[in-house]
């Protein structure tokens, strides 16, 4: 009989003992380790939102901040940017009632299936974020949303219609993208109160009838809206705060309606393509506190009503043709509240060259209704009482 050697004996012995060991430490590993929990929601429409955010989460490209970090468990009115209270339809439940990602710069290639999937928001902000793509219809049957806030943003393609007809949206903003093409004008007759859509690359003209609004604060600036001001702007308008129309294409003539913007405290069609006299139904703006006009081809005189208004703080001329400046205008340049610089004002220092202004006014100028430039439709102290009959529509001439 072969005698096996003790040497192989003790090292197989001790091969099966470390098999053994091994087995058994993994053995009773496999048993303290936990079977994953099923994840309790405070309200089943959480349960609803939680994948819907996941999966947005798995989209994120970019999150410098760190913001997706807290994005986990079943508390989803514990992340970040993340907001929830009672549903309107039901007062006992929870539901994620709003978002704000300003300034969060999160980077995502769409919100589609994101925002559109979220059936109780109501508040949207995401401003100063990389968010991109287009914005789907869907969101036009999201009940609740009434604050719509994508601006400063990378979205492109035409104006998102999804919003038409979104009767609760009071405030959107959309400005600072790549939209394009033509403004639908069923927005400006929406019950909105702010809308921005300036610092976009929106071209057409403006609505030659924008029917009646109650917006508050209007900007459009910095894009390519061409052609005159419409002579409806009052009717439309007449409740807005801000008009900013400044950095476009607009032509034409001021319409002598402006002057029916009763609200307005700001009111900028600066860097435009108008032409004609200032209208002396600027004094009638009796709550305005910045008048811009730089950057266009006004002339003539500025008038001298227009510089007794009580809250004008800035008042911008800068950049035109106009001859002409009175005692009161004169006293607002040496308070550095008006500026007439680059104009053709004689004895005026920071004046354009005679030979610049000559060609200017070598060329026919003329506006329609010459006759409104000098109609005021208001009353104002120190005006005549002839005012009291004067119509707050614009008369036939």
């Amino acid at each position: 009989m072969k005698i096996i050697p003790t040497k192989l004996l003790v090292s197989t012995l001790y091969i099966l003992l470390s098999f053994l060991v091994v087995n058994a430490v993994s053995l009773s590993t496999n048993k303290q380790k936990p079977l994953p929990q099923p994840l309790v929601f405070a309200d089943q429409r959480l349960a609803i939102v939680y994948p819907v955010i996941q999966n947005f989460k798995s989209i994120i490209t970019s999150d410098p901040l760190g913001i997706t970090k807290s994005w986990v468990g079943s508390d989803v009115c514990k992340y970040r940017g993340f907001y929830c209270d009672h549903p309107p339809d039901n007062q006992s439940a929870i539901a994620l009632a709003s978002i704000d990602f300003n300034g969060f710069q999160l980077g995502a290639p769409t919100l589609d299936g994101f925002l559109d999937q979220l059936p109780d928001i109501a508040l949207f902000h995401a401003n100063s974020n990389n968010f991109t793509g287009t914005i789907s219809s869907s969101i036009a049957k999201l009940p609740y949303l009434y604050e719509l806030d994508i601006s400063n943003n990378k979205f492109y393609g035409p104006f998102p219609s999804a919003v038409l007809g979104m009767n609760g949206l009071t405030f959107l903003d959309i400005r600072f993208n790549f939209f394009s093409g033509s403004v639908p004008p069923q927005i400006f007759t929406q019950n909105l109160d702010y809308l921005f859509i300036n610092n976009n690359d929106f071209r057409q003209k403006l609505p030659d009838n924008l029917g009646s609004s109650h917006i508050l604060c209007l900007t459009l600036a910095n894009n390519k809206f061409i052609g005159p001001i419409p002579r409806s702007i009052a009717k439309v308008l007449s409740s807005v705060t801000e008009v900013l129309l400044l950095n476009n294409e607009l032509t034409g003539c001021l319409p002598y309606e402006i002057g029916l913007l009763k609200e307005a405290v700001v009111f900028d069609v600066g860097n435009n393509r108008l032409t004609g006299p200032l209208p002396f139904s600027l004094v009638c703006l009796d709550k305005v506190e910045q008048l811009n006009f730089a950057g266009n081809s006004f002339y003539g005189m500025v008038p001298e009503v227009v510089c007794e208004l009580e809250y004008l703080v800035n008042f911008s001329l800068s950049n035109n043709y106009l001859t002409n400046v009175g005692p009161i205008c004169r006293s607002l340049i040496e308070r550095g509240v008006l500026d007439v610089r680059n104009n053709c004002i004689p004895y005026l220092p920071n004046q354009r060259s005679i030979a610049e202004c000559v060609a200017f006014f070598a060329q026919p100028r003329f506006c329609p209704h010459m006759w409104s430039y000098t109609y005021i439709p208001c009353m104002f102290p120190g005006f005549s009482s002839s005012a009291s009959f004067i119509p707050q529509v614009a008369p036939t001439p």
